[in-house]
Protein backbone atom coordinates (compact mmCIF):
# COMPACT_ATOMS: atom_id res chain seq x y z
CA UNK A 1 0.00 0.00 0.00
CA UNK A 2 1.40 3.09 -0.97
CA UNK A 3 0.24 6.16 0.70
CA UNK A 4 0.85 10.01 0.08
CA UNK A 5 0.25 12.26 3.02
CA UNK A 6 0.38 15.50 1.59
CA UNK A 7 1.10 18.67 3.67
CA UNK A 8 3.03 16.05 6.16
CA UNK A 9 4.58 18.95 7.56
CA UNK A 10 1.65 20.93 8.85
CA UNK A 11 -0.08 20.83 12.23
CA UNK A 12 -2.40 17.99 10.98
CA UNK A 13 0.00 16.42 9.00
CA UNK A 14 2.05 15.77 11.82
CA UNK A 15 -0.39 14.66 13.74
CA UNK A 16 -1.75 12.37 10.50
CA UNK A 17 2.10 10.69 10.96
CA UNK A 18 1.31 9.78 14.25
CA UNK A 19 -1.94 8.43 13.95
CA UNK A 20 -0.90 6.38 11.23
CA UNK A 21 1.88 5.19 13.09
CA UNK A 22 -0.13 4.20 16.01
CA UNK A 23 -2.74 2.61 14.34
CA UNK A 24 -0.79 0.21 11.87
CA UNK A 25 -1.78 1.24 8.99
CA UNK A 26 -0.33 -0.81 6.45
CA UNK A 27 2.30 0.99 4.62
CA UNK A 28 4.30 -0.42 2.28
CA UNK A 29 5.54 2.65 0.85
CA UNK A 30 5.22 6.49 2.16
CA UNK A 31 5.45 9.59 0.29
CA UNK A 32 5.54 12.67 2.68
CA UNK A 33 4.29 15.55 0.85
CA UNK A 34 4.89 19.57 1.31
CA UNK A 35 5.12 22.74 -0.22
CA UNK A 36 7.87 23.31 -2.98
CA UNK A 37 10.12 25.06 -0.16
CA UNK A 38 10.09 22.18 1.89
CA UNK A 39 10.98 19.61 -0.94
CA UNK A 40 14.19 17.84 0.09
CA UNK A 41 13.85 18.62 3.77
CA UNK A 42 13.39 15.41 6.18
CA UNK A 43 10.79 13.99 8.20
CA UNK A 44 11.33 11.07 10.16
CA UNK A 45 8.34 8.19 10.20
CA UNK A 46 8.51 5.07 12.29
CA UNK A 47 11.99 5.43 13.04
CA UNK A 48 12.99 6.05 9.53
CA UNK A 49 14.06 9.24 7.83
CA UNK A 50 12.03 10.39 4.74
CA UNK A 51 12.73 12.97 1.86
CA UNK A 52 10.01 15.22 0.99
CA UNK A 53 9.14 15.43 -2.11
CA UNK A 54 6.80 17.58 -4.63
CA UNK A 55 2.89 17.33 -5.73
CA UNK A 56 4.15 16.43 -9.05
CA UNK A 57 6.41 13.56 -7.86
CA UNK A 58 4.16 12.06 -5.62
CA UNK A 59 1.03 12.36 -8.72
CA UNK A 60 3.94 10.38 -11.00
CA UNK A 61 4.60 7.58 -8.06
CA UNK A 62 0.78 6.69 -8.34
CA UNK A 63 0.02 6.16 -4.73
CA UNK A 64 -3.19 4.03 -4.21
CA UNK A 65 -4.11 6.74 -1.22
CA UNK A 66 -2.92 10.46 -0.78
CA UNK A 67 -3.99 11.87 2.44
CA UNK A 68 -4.72 15.75 2.07
CA UNK A 69 -4.44 18.66 4.46
CA UNK A 70 -2.77 21.31 2.66
CA UNK A 71 -5.47 23.88 1.86
CA UNK A 72 -8.42 24.43 -0.07
CA UNK A 73 -6.77 25.55 -2.75
CA UNK A 74 -3.92 22.78 -3.39
CA UNK A 75 -6.95 20.33 -2.86
CA UNK A 76 -8.82 21.79 -5.85
CA UNK A 77 -5.50 21.99 -8.13
CA UNK A 78 -4.23 18.58 -6.85
CA UNK A 79 -6.59 16.32 -6.07
CA UNK A 80 -7.95 15.82 -9.61
CA UNK A 81 -4.44 15.06 -10.85
CA UNK A 82 -3.79 12.09 -7.98
CA UNK A 83 -7.56 10.77 -9.15
CA UNK A 84 -6.66 11.20 -12.67
CA UNK A 85 -3.95 8.31 -11.81
CA UNK A 86 -6.21 5.87 -9.78
CA UNK A 87 -5.08 7.36 -6.62
CA UNK A 88 -7.91 7.86 -3.68
CA UNK A 89 -7.61 11.00 -2.11
CA UNK A 90 -9.19 11.44 1.37
CA UNK A 91 -9.05 15.56 1.77
CA UNK A 92 -9.42 17.02 5.16
CA UNK A 93 -9.88 20.75 3.55
CA UNK A 94 -13.28 22.38 3.10
CA UNK A 95 -12.72 22.81 -0.84
CA UNK A 96 -14.91 19.13 -1.20
CA UNK A 97 -17.39 18.88 0.93
CA UNK A 98 -20.53 20.09 -0.33
CA UNK A 99 -19.66 19.28 -3.95
CA UNK A 100 -22.55 17.08 -4.63
CA UNK A 101 -20.76 14.56 -6.19
CA UNK A 102 -18.32 13.70 -3.56
CA UNK A 103 -19.01 11.50 -0.32
CA UNK A 104 -18.22 13.50 3.10
CA UNK A 105 -17.55 10.67 5.37
CA UNK A 106 -17.83 10.14 9.17
CA UNK A 107 -16.50 6.16 8.90
CA UNK A 108 -18.76 5.44 11.89
CA UNK A 109 -21.68 6.76 10.20
CA UNK A 110 -21.62 6.76 6.14
CA UNK A 111 -18.58 5.30 5.43
CA UNK A 112 -20.79 2.10 3.87
CA UNK A 113 -21.99 4.70 1.24
CA UNK A 114 -18.31 4.74 -0.17
CA UNK A 115 -17.28 2.84 -3.54
CA UNK A 116 -14.98 2.13 -5.85
CA UNK A 117 -15.71 4.91 -7.71
CA UNK A 118 -15.08 7.39 -5.04
CA UNK A 119 -12.10 8.87 -5.71
CA UNK A 120 -12.01 12.42 -3.76
CA UNK A 121 -13.85 11.64 -0.61
CA UNK A 122 -14.23 14.65 1.85
CA UNK A 123 -13.44 14.92 5.91
CA UNK A 124 -16.14 17.27 7.46
CA UNK A 125 -15.16 19.91 9.54
CA UNK A 126 -13.64 19.35 12.90
CA UNK A 127 -16.76 20.87 14.60
CA UNK A 128 -19.08 18.40 12.50
CA UNK A 129 -17.29 15.95 13.38
CA UNK A 130 -17.45 15.48 16.98
CA UNK A 131 -21.44 16.25 16.91
CA UNK A 132 -22.76 13.86 14.10
CA UNK A 133 -21.05 11.35 16.04
CA UNK A 134 -23.12 12.40 19.07
CA UNK A 135 -26.17 12.98 17.16
CA UNK A 136 -26.26 10.19 14.96
CA UNK A 137 -27.83 7.08 16.96
CA UNK A 138 -30.15 9.51 18.43
CA UNK A 139 -30.89 10.89 15.41
CA UNK A 140 -32.03 6.87 14.41
CA UNK A 141 -34.29 6.74 17.36
CA UNK A 142 -35.68 10.59 18.09
CA UNK A 143 -35.40 12.18 14.80
CA UNK A 144 -33.96 15.65 14.38
CA UNK A 145 -35.85 18.48 14.56
CA UNK A 146 -33.86 20.88 14.98
CA UNK A 147 -30.46 21.41 16.50
CA UNK A 148 -28.66 24.72 17.98
CA UNK A 149 -25.20 24.99 19.02
CA UNK A 150 -22.77 27.00 20.47
CA UNK A 151 -19.07 26.19 19.96
CA UNK A 152 -16.02 26.64 22.37
CA UNK A 153 -12.91 26.33 19.88
CA UNK A 154 -9.19 25.45 20.57
CA UNK A 155 -6.54 27.82 18.96
CA UNK A 156 -5.27 24.97 17.16
CA UNK A 157 -8.09 24.54 15.00
CA UNK A 158 -6.72 28.02 13.23
CA UNK A 159 -3.19 26.52 12.85
CA UNK A 160 0.73 26.94 14.16
CA UNK A 161 0.11 30.27 14.24
CA UNK A 162 -2.91 31.36 16.75
CA UNK A 163 -1.05 28.34 18.83
CA UNK A 164 2.21 30.89 19.45
CA UNK A 165 -0.19 34.28 19.62
CA UNK A 166 -1.37 32.43 22.72
CA UNK A 167 1.71 31.13 23.86
CA UNK A 168 3.26 35.33 23.29
CA UNK A 169 0.29 35.91 25.35
CA UNK A 170 0.84 33.97 28.26
CA UNK A 171 4.58 34.72 28.58
CA UNK A 172 3.74 38.41 27.79
CA UNK A 173 5.87 38.28 23.99
CA UNK A 174 4.80 40.56 21.16
CA UNK A 175 4.64 38.74 18.25
CA UNK A 176 2.94 38.18 15.38
CA UNK A 177 -0.71 38.14 15.52
CA UNK A 178 -3.18 35.61 13.82
CA UNK A 179 -6.46 37.34 15.13
CA UNK A 180 -7.48 40.90 14.79
CA UNK A 181 -7.86 40.73 18.94
CA UNK A 182 -5.94 38.79 21.52
CA UNK A 183 -7.02 35.44 22.29
CA UNK A 184 -5.66 34.97 26.04
CA UNK A 185 -8.12 36.08 28.78
CA UNK A 186 -10.67 36.71 25.88
CA UNK A 187 -13.63 34.85 24.18
CA UNK A 188 -13.87 35.69 19.91
CA UNK A 189 -17.19 34.92 18.51
CA UNK A 190 -15.16 34.70 14.99
CA UNK A 191 -14.08 31.78 13.31
CA UNK A 192 -13.10 31.64 9.97
CA UNK A 193 -14.35 34.47 7.62
CA UNK A 194 -17.81 36.60 7.91
CA UNK A 195 -20.35 35.76 4.70
CA UNK A 196 -23.33 37.88 3.83
CA UNK A 197 -25.62 36.71 6.09
CA UNK A 198 -23.87 37.29 9.25
CA UNK A 199 -22.99 34.12 9.65
CA UNK A 200 -19.70 32.94 9.55
CA UNK A 201 -17.93 29.95 7.08
CA UNK A 202 -17.47 28.02 10.44
CA UNK A 203 -20.85 28.41 11.75
CA UNK A 204 -22.43 27.35 8.11
CA UNK A 205 -20.27 24.23 8.23
CA UNK A 206 -22.05 23.26 10.88
CA UNK A 207 -25.19 24.10 9.67
CA UNK A 208 -25.08 22.69 6.32
CA UNK A 209 -22.73 19.45 6.80
CA UNK A 210 -24.33 17.36 8.87
CA UNK A 211 -27.40 17.53 6.33
CA UNK A 212 -24.75 15.95 3.93
CA UNK A 213 -23.69 13.48 6.32
CA UNK A 214 -27.35 11.99 7.14
CA UNK A 215 -28.64 12.89 4.16
CA UNK A 216 -31.41 14.24 5.57
CA UNK A 217 -32.65 18.01 4.93
CA UNK A 218 -35.53 17.58 7.46
CA UNK A 219 -33.60 18.80 10.73
CA UNK A 220 -32.37 22.20 10.76
CA UNK A 221 -29.18 23.79 12.48
CA UNK A 222 -27.98 27.17 13.59
CA UNK A 223 -24.96 27.55 14.65
CA UNK A 224 -22.64 30.17 17.12
CA UNK A 225 -18.81 29.86 16.97
CA UNK A 226 -16.53 30.79 18.96
CA UNK A 227 -12.66 30.74 19.43
CA UNK A 228 -11.22 30.49 23.38
CA UNK A 229 -7.91 30.21 24.38
CA UNK A 230 -7.05 26.85 24.82
CA UNK A 231 -4.39 24.97 23.09
CA UNK A 232 -6.24 21.88 22.03
CA UNK A 233 -9.34 20.39 21.49
CA UNK A 234 -12.53 21.69 20.51
CA UNK A 235 -16.13 21.90 23.47
CA UNK A 236 -20.10 22.29 22.06
CA UNK A 237 -23.17 23.01 23.65
CA UNK A 238 -25.84 21.07 21.68
CA UNK A 239 -29.26 21.59 22.19
CA UNK A 240 -31.56 19.24 20.34
CA UNK A 241 -35.08 19.37 19.81
CA UNK A 242 -36.81 15.54 18.27
CA UNK A 243 -40.00 14.46 17.04
CA UNK A 244 -40.18 12.01 18.97
CA UNK A 245 -40.16 11.69 22.98
CA UNK A 246 -37.00 10.43 24.68
CA UNK A 247 -35.88 9.20 28.22
CA UNK A 248 -33.00 10.00 29.67
CA UNK A 249 -31.92 6.71 30.89
CA UNK A 250 -32.37 5.23 27.07
CA UNK A 251 -30.04 8.39 26.25
CA UNK A 252 -27.54 7.60 28.15
CA UNK A 253 -27.49 3.82 27.26
CA UNK A 254 -27.13 4.48 23.75
CA UNK A 255 -24.91 6.77 23.57
CA UNK A 256 -22.55 4.80 26.23
CA UNK A 257 -23.20 1.57 23.82
CA UNK A 258 -22.43 3.90 20.82
CA UNK A 259 -18.69 2.95 19.07
CA UNK A 260 -16.19 5.97 19.28
CA UNK A 261 -18.23 8.11 22.01
CA UNK A 262 -17.05 7.85 25.47
CA UNK A 263 -19.94 9.22 28.07
CA UNK A 264 -18.55 11.39 30.81
CA UNK A 265 -22.26 12.26 32.57
CA UNK A 266 -22.34 12.28 36.42
CA UNK A 267 -22.79 15.87 38.40
CA UNK A 268 -22.15 14.36 41.54
CA UNK A 269 -18.87 13.58 40.87
CA UNK A 270 -18.27 16.50 38.64
CA UNK A 271 -17.54 14.25 35.67
CA UNK A 272 -18.07 15.97 32.38
CA UNK A 273 -16.14 16.60 29.28
CA UNK A 274 -13.27 18.77 29.08
CA UNK A 275 -10.68 19.35 26.39
CA UNK A 276 -7.79 18.89 28.86
CA UNK A 277 -9.13 15.12 29.05
CA UNK A 278 -9.84 14.78 25.42
CA UNK A 279 -6.33 15.84 24.27
CA UNK A 280 -4.76 12.98 22.00
CA UNK A 281 -7.25 10.82 22.15
CA UNK A 282 -9.65 9.62 19.50
CA UNK A 283 -12.86 9.03 21.03
CA UNK A 284 -16.04 12.14 21.60
CA UNK A 285 -16.59 12.94 25.01
CA UNK A 286 -20.53 13.41 25.93
CA UNK A 287 -21.60 15.21 28.80
CA UNK A 288 -23.96 17.40 30.82
CA UNK A 289 -26.93 15.33 29.68
CA UNK A 290 -30.13 17.21 30.13
CA UNK A 291 -33.81 17.48 29.78
CA UNK A 292 -34.39 20.94 28.02
CA UNK A 293 -37.25 22.21 30.34
CA UNK A 294 -38.50 24.99 28.29
CA UNK A 295 -39.90 23.01 25.56
CA UNK A 296 -41.19 19.00 24.96
CA UNK A 297 -38.87 16.59 23.27
CA UNK A 298 -35.18 18.53 23.80
CA UNK A 299 -31.97 17.71 24.91
CA UNK A 300 -29.11 19.43 26.22
CA UNK A 301 -25.89 17.87 25.82
CA UNK A 302 -21.92 18.95 25.95
CA UNK A 303 -19.89 17.15 23.12
CA UNK A 304 -15.81 17.81 23.30
CA UNK A 305 -13.09 16.19 21.23
CA UNK A 306 -9.93 16.54 20.15
CA UNK A 307 -9.96 19.12 16.91
CA UNK A 308 -6.43 17.50 15.30
CA UNK A 309 -7.42 13.62 15.89
CA UNK A 310 -10.58 12.58 15.49
CA UNK A 311 -12.03 16.35 14.34
CA UNK A 312 -9.28 15.81 11.24
CA UNK A 313 -6.70 13.45 11.51
CA UNK A 314 -7.86 10.05 12.72
CA UNK A 315 -11.65 10.21 10.73
CA UNK A 316 -9.12 10.56 7.55
CA UNK A 317 -7.04 7.65 8.20
CA UNK A 318 -10.45 5.79 9.44
CA UNK A 319 -11.83 6.37 6.08
CA UNK A 320 -8.86 5.07 4.67
CA UNK A 321 -8.94 2.11 6.62
CA UNK A 322 -12.14 1.14 5.72
CA UNK A 323 -11.11 1.47 1.76
CA UNK A 324 -8.46 -0.97 2.69
CA UNK A 325 -10.50 -3.11 4.55
CA UNK A 326 -13.47 -3.14 1.99
CA UNK A 327 -11.00 -3.66 -0.95
CA UNK A 328 -12.46 -0.02 -2.71
CA UNK A 329 -8.47 0.77 -3.42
Amino acid sequence: MKVAVVGATGMVGEVMLKVLAERNFPITELLLVASERSVGKKLTYENKEHTIVSLADAVAAKPEIAIFSAGGDTSLEWAPKFAEVGTTVIDNSSAWRMDPTKKLVVPEINANELTKHDKIIANPNCSTIQMVMALAPLHKKYKMKRVVVSTYQSVSGTGVKAVKQLENEITGIKGEMAYPYPIGRNALPHCDVFENNGYTKEEMKLAREPQKIFNDKTFSITATAVRIPTSGGHSESVNVEFENDFNLSDVRKMLHETPGIVLQDNPDTNTYPMPIYAHDKDDVFVGRLRRDETQPNTLNMWIVADNLRKGAATNAIQIGEYLIENELV
